[in-house]
């Protein structure tokens, strides 16, 4: 039963289950028979030798528990049995050499993009209406209606249509159940064919709190509308609130100097009255739309993508299949002069060494050692740890311990040289590997990259995630192919085939990057853009794991 299982690297001392495996199984693996003392579910581990209270446990080569209670050879690897450990870290002199991988079948490839007049390139085009203060929230939701609903943006017209004719079956006494959805939208429909959409940031800061969270929440905001995937922008204010216009205007100015896109700003409490704030806000951006609709996609490098790499709903199988293959996409891009961006650094516990060691100099290991204590410390004083980063889903489906999730999380940034580390909305700047300080929370993480930058986001899960990005496309990878087609409307990826042995990591990371090129020229759109999943949470820098 050796192809039920799988040994991750030489040092381990836990062997993966493939599959479902049952009590008194006998497993021949490397030389070795192990009789299984309990049954092993798919995506757990089992102890490859008897141990003992504080023996320590390595799972991808590195330190991931310790031992607390007495296991034997063939006991099921469990919260009751182990508990996270992870070794110290800090910056050492190594001489670290990365093996870039063939590149030959991208040379002089193109995506389809929308050039931008400071050199970057979008793989989208999109309006953004941005509120300066919760206050504007119902605003905008009465301005999407409107506009989504009369251009063609919206998704909820079926969800109408299927509870206008659940009612008129229930008013002419007819059986619910024979009554189904309509088809989803169709965008050839739009009356704005280079415009992908009118995205909406509505959040909960702007003003309470403390004036921290409004600096912080400025610098995001015009990080998003300088974003290259943003054509144009239109910005509500109420007037007295913590973040003031100006502040957003100064942190905008500050990100791009020579910002010049459409930007519409409106202050309700200097209108005539509400509905003429909303009449005139949709009014000029009409006029926006007709503008940034001129613009149409232009061949470009593969060199402009900037690439966010995310984990969410991980299981068992994200470190061995989707996180991988993402790794292997991620190097591929680097070898080929894009970008990557790497977040979560929660999930990035028991692996800061192999971070550090991979750094192109001092000052950016430095630089990463001190945010990672920072956050560390942060969550530290408020009685938590990272240590309980892994939900609920995530342990029942097999990461038993935070350095199990992080050295499996860690997988999808490939190999290659970290050439920056990025606070929380700093712009990546640098070809090559970036990481950048998130929670590592799904929709806080993703908010953070498309701020630093990334211009697509690859999302990898086990157990599904409804997650996107207003301004970012973000494509969902899938860890096994039962939850691709128990799942099917919002993965677009299937990393199922490595596990079951039909596809190389290799081949698959070839396979992801040919998706990618093609999302990014606007022949493909993943399911979260076609859901209008445009999750948005910022980060108060307080506790979030």
């Amino acid at each position: 039963m050796a192809h039920s299982v799988l040994k991750i690297h030489s040092k381990d001392n836990v062997i993966v289950a493939l599959a479902n495996l049952a009590k008194g199984d006998t497993i021949l693996f490397e030389g070795h028979t192990y009789v299984l003392q309990e049954n092993i579910p798919a995506k757990h581990k089992f102890y490859m030798q008897d141990m003992q209270p504080g023996d320590e446990v390595f799972m991808y080569g590195v330190l991931v528990g310790k031992i607390q209670q007495p296991v034997k050879a063939g006991n099921r690897m469990s919260t009751e049995n182990l508990k996270h450990a992870a070794e110290p870290y800090a910056y050492r002199e190594v001489d670290f050499e990365w093996h870039a991988p063939d590149v030959s079948k991208f040379d002089g490839r193109t995506f389809n993009g929308y050039h931008r007049a400071d050199g970057r390139v979008g793989t989208a085009n999109y309006w953004l209406f941005i509120p300066t203060v919760f206050c504007e929230n119902r605003n905008l939701d009465v301005i999407r209606e409107a506009m989504h609903n009369e251009l063609g943006y919206a998704v909820t017209d079926k969800y109408k249509q299927y509870t206008h004719q659940l009612l008129e079956a229930h008013n002419n006494g007819e059986t619910l159940e024979n009554i189904s959805l309509a088809p989803s939208l169709n965008i050839q429909n739009r009356p704005f064919k280079n415009v992908d959409g009118i995205k909406f940031l509505n959040h909960q800061g702007g003003c309470g709190g403390i004036r921290q969270d409004a600096a912080v929440l400025s610098k995001l905001l015009a990080a998003y509308a300088d974003h290259p995937n943003v054509g144009g922008v239109t910005v509500l204010s109420l007037g007295c609130q913590n973040l003031q216009v100006q502040d957003f205007m100064d942190d905008l100015k500050a990100h791009n100097p020579n910002f010049n896109k459409p930007l519409f700003v409106f202050e309700q409490q200097q209108s005539q009255s509400e509905e003429q704030l909303i009449a005139d806000a949709i009014r000029q951006t009409f006029g926006g739309l007709v503008e940034i609709n001129k613009l149409e996609r232009q061949p470009a490098p593969l060199n402009k993508l900037s690439l966010g790499v995310k984990c969410g709903g991980s299981d068992g199988f994200s470190g061995i299949s989707a996180n991988p293959s993402v790794g292997y996409c991620a190097d591929l891009l680097v070898a080929l002069g894009g970008q990557v961006l790497l977040a979560e650094f929660p999930e990035l516990c028991g692996v800061e060494q192999e971070l550090i060691d991979r750094s192109v100099d001092q000052p950016t290991a430095e630089k990463f050692i001190h945010l990672m204590k920072s956050y560390d410390r942060i969550v530290t004083n408020a009685g938590s740890s990272f240590s309980m980063n892994p939900s609920p889903g995530n342990i029942k489906d097999g990461l038993i311990t935070d350095a199990i999730k992080s050295a499996g999380a860690a997988k999808k940034a490939g190999t290659s040289p970290v050439v920056a580390v990025l606070d929380y909305t700093e712009p990546a700047t640098k070809p090559g590997l970036n990481l950048v300080c998130t929670p590592g929370n799904d929709v806080e993480a993703t908010t953070g990259k498309a701020a630093s930058g990334a211009t697509l986001i690859l999302f990898t899960t086990g157990l599904g995630t409804p997650t996107g990005n207003p301004v970012c496309p973000v494509i969902k990878v899938s860890t096994n192919s039962s939850l691709t087609k128990r799942m099917s409307d919002i993965i677009d990826i299937d990393c199922g085939p490595v596990i079951e042995g039909q596809k190389s990591i290799e081949l698959m990371g070839e396979e992801i990057l040919e998706y990618c090129i093609k999302v990014a020229s606007g022949e493909i759109t993943p399911k979260a853009v076609l859901l209008n999943q445009d999750d948005f949470i910022p980060w108060k820098r307080g506790v979030s794991l």
